[in-house]
C-alpha cells in the first residue's frame, strides 16, 4: 500500500517488485496523475480515494505499507493502529523522506522553498506535530526501526520540481486550484538563474525508516 501516494511515485516504483500495489489518496487529482505516471511506466496500480481515516479490512492485507511526507498529516497513533490488523506480521512499514546537505550545488533550494511556502494552505489535514515519527512509532507496535540513506547529485528538470511541489497535499491543484499555474511560472523563473539545461543540480539524501514489530 501507498499511503497518500499524491502523484504514486512510491507505489510506482514498488510495482515492479510486489504482485500488488494500492495507491491511497484523498485528492482526485492526485488519483488522476497517479494513472497517467502508472500508465506512462506500464505498470499496475490500483488507485482508491482515501484517506488514512478510511483504513480498514476492506482494503485487504498486506507485505508493507509505504508513506511519503504525508505521515505528518495524519493522526499518527491512530494510524498506527489501524494499519496493525492490515500488515503481515512480518511486515513492516516505511516512511520515507529526503534530505538536502548544505552544499553549493543546493543554493537554488532555499529560494524553491520560499516559493512554495508562500502558496502552501496550511489548514489542510492535522497541523504537524512537534514529535519526531521515532517517538510515536516507539510507542507502537512497529517499535523495532532501521533507518536506510543514500546520498546522490542528480541534475532534476525544473518541471519535474513544479511536479515536486504540487504533489503536496497542502499546495497541490486541489487546494491551490488556479493558484497552480502562478506557482509553476514563478517557480520556473526562480530557477532560472540555477538552471542548466532546463534542470537543477541537487544534492540529496534519500532516507527511508523502516518500522517493523518487535
Amino acid at each position: 500500500m501507498d499511503l497518500g501516494c499524491g502523484p504514486g511515485w512510491l507505489g510506482i516504483a514498488f510495482a515492479p517488485l510486489v504482485g500488488e500495489v494500492i495507491g491511497i489518496d484523498p485528492e482526485p487529482a492526485m488519483l488522476e496523475a497517479a494513472q497517467a505516471i502508472a500508465n506512462a511506466a506500464a505498470v499496475e496500480i490500483e488507485l482508491i480515494q482515501g484517506s488514512s481515516f478510511d483504513l480498514g479490512p476492506q482494503l485487504g492485507r498486506f507485505r508493507a505499507v509505504a508513506i511519503g511526507r504525508a505521515f505528518h498529516w495524519m493522526d499518527r497513533a491512530d494510524t498506527l493502529r489501524k494499519l496493525d490488523p492490515l500488515i503481515d506480521e512480518d511486515g513492516a512499514i516505511m516512511l520515507f523522506n529526503d534530505v538536502r546537505s548544505d552544499v553549493p550545488q543546493n543554493a537554488w533550494y532555499k529560494r524553491y522553498a520560499e516559493v512554495v511556502d508562500r502558496f502552501t494552505n496550511r489548514s489542510v489535514g492535522f497541523a504537524p506535530e512537534r514529535l519526531r515519527h521515532e517517538t510515536i512509532l516507539l510507542e507502537s507496535r512497529f517499535s523495532q526501526l532501521t533507518r536506510i540513506g543514500i546520498i546522490e547529485q542528480r541534475h532534476v528538470p525544473v518541471a519535474r520540481l513544479i511536479d515536486r511541489a504540487l504533489s503536496m497535499s497542502t499546495s497541490s491543484p486541489e487546494q491551490l486550484g488556479a493558484l497552480s499555474d502562478q506557482l509553476a511560472q514563478e517557480l520556473t523563473m526562480e530557477m532560472s538563474p540555477f538552471a542548466t539545461a532546463g534542470g537543477v543540480v541537487e544534492v540529496i539524501e534519500s532516507q527511508v525508516l523502516i518500522a517493523q514489530r518487535h
